[in-house]
């Protein structure tokens, strides 16, 4: 049986192992793109989570420790202030240097001293730097995410359409499954993460919420059925959309889902697979707020809340199509964990809760009754974007299933399209 040093290490260095095993096929010049200022290169991902356990352990532990390039403090810091200054984020595609391979070894160096200080810890100074692991873990697996969902707008920037993957399966439905609404009596619930286990602080604490009767689709819009919504003129008629989306709309002249193009009468878009026609029964993704909004009216729904998107996931399973798939795209609902040879699922139920796509829910991000963002640098890590934006759940085919829980709050401003980001909807009592 492993020791507890010994598990934390092996989590490591799985965590650490998976992000290179994602850029497996990249060619050096994939990595240094930046291809609008929310994007980072892949290579500032590599180096930024390699920082963040430099930062966070290395620094804080090893007493008298020396950075090798001290430099690299500036370059790959993101947001934290109180860990110093930064380098600007729409600059980070201009850093030639350090080079790809310069990265990967910053990366191999900081995983060794890491491995040096566990191979020597005492029981008093491991209760203190494993929270602060396991934090990292779960930080480099969210960077996992937007390394997929980055590297994707880099190469749809690309008119040769460059493949990240090749596509595993056929997974077009013959059948897609028609929406159903479940139904939820009025309750009062206990809703935020109730402490065992890890989760990010902005998930608690846990409160007690009342929660009139609603319900909530079965399943995520699908292609098919947003496609009737755009053939309905949906993105011509401001009677859907909130003021600030219509004037988004105008202003950036959309017309349909980011990564989709017309061409011949029929819809296609760019996937990490490369471009191909639209699947009617997938998942409908890369949708701003705006427009899940507007979708979401034009069908006589709503989006849910955040706490009815909770209370509706507290008994379901966490399976479905997550990065470990590795299939970077969603997946129909008639097909289950993503593979052609198993059969459609035909109850009637909640499905696809966790996984495939994002789902945006009306909840603005603030944070809950009671909390108090920790001091230091690695307080600011959600507690300062509580601003102007709105609250996802359930994470998508570019999250990690050991990522993910049903407290999970991911928060994004309402016009952002380029993470897997989609629709289920939700009604009141008729």
């Amino acid at each position: 049986m492993m020791t507890r040093v010994e598990q934390l290490r092996d989590r490591f260095h799985q965590i650490r192992t998976f992000t290179n095993a994602l850029c497996a096929g990249l060619e050096p010049e994939d990595y240094v793109v930046q291809s609008m200022p929310d994007v980072s290169p892949t290579k500032w991902h590599f180096a930024h989570t390699t920082w963040f356990f430099e930062t966070f352990i290395l620094k804080k532990f090893i007493a008298a420790y020396q950075s090798a390039i001290p430099e690299y403090a500036y370059l790959f810091n993101s947001y934290y202030n109180a860990a110093g200054d930064m380098h600007r984020r729409d600059l980070r595609g201009l850093i030639s240097r350090p080079t790809v391979k310069q990265a990967q070894r910053y990366r191999a160096s900081i995983d060794s001293r890491i491995d040096d200080l566990l191979s020597n810890v005492d029981e008093n100074l491991l209760n203190e730097i494993e929270p602060i692991l396991i934090l990292g873990t779960h930080h480099e697996q969210q960077h996992q995410e937007l390394l997929i969902t980055d590297i994707k707008h880099v190469f749809a920037q690309n008119p040769l359409y460059p493949v990240f993957r090749e596509r595993k399966i056929n997974g077009r439905a013959e059948k897609i499954i028609p929406m159903q609404f479940i139904h939820f009596e009025e309750t009062t619930a206990r809703l935020g993460h109730d402490g065992h286990g890890f989760a990010y602080d902005n998930e608690g604490p846990r409160h007690q919420v009342l929660i009139p009767a609603f319900s909530i689709g079965s399943r995520p819009v699908t292609n098919g059925e947003y496609i009737a919504f755009i053939e309905d003129n949906g993105y011509k008629r401001p009677e859907f959309w909130l003021s600030l989306g219509w004037m988004t709309v105008n202003e950036q002249h959309w017309e349909a889902p980011l990564y989709w193009s017309k061409r011949d009468g029929a819809w296609w878009n760019f996937t990490l697979s490369g471009f191909r026609s639209v699947d009617k029964s997938e998942p409908v993704t890369h949708l701003s707020y705006f427009e899940a909004d507007a979708y979401a009216n034009w069908a006589g729904a709503r989006l849910p809340t955040e706490f009815e998107w909770e209370r509706a996931a507290m008994d379901c399973l966490i399976e479905g199509n997550f990065v470990e798939s590795e299939l970077f795209h969603p997946g129909p609902v008639a097909v289950v964990s993503g593979t052609s040879t198993e059969k459609p699922r035909q109850d009637l139920g909640l499905q696809q809760m966790f996984g495939d796509v994002w789902e945006w829910t009306r909840s603005a991000y603030s944070p809950y009754p009671g909390y108090r963002a920790a001091p230091g640098a690695l307080g600011e890590y959600n507690g300062k974007f509580m601003c102007n934006q709105y609250v996802l759940r359930g994470g998508s085919c570019a999250t990690s299933r050991t990522h993910i829980r049903p407290t999970y709050r991911n928060f994004f401003q309402p016009e952002k399209r380029w993470q897997f980001t989609g629709i289920r909807l939700a009604r009141d009592p008729q």
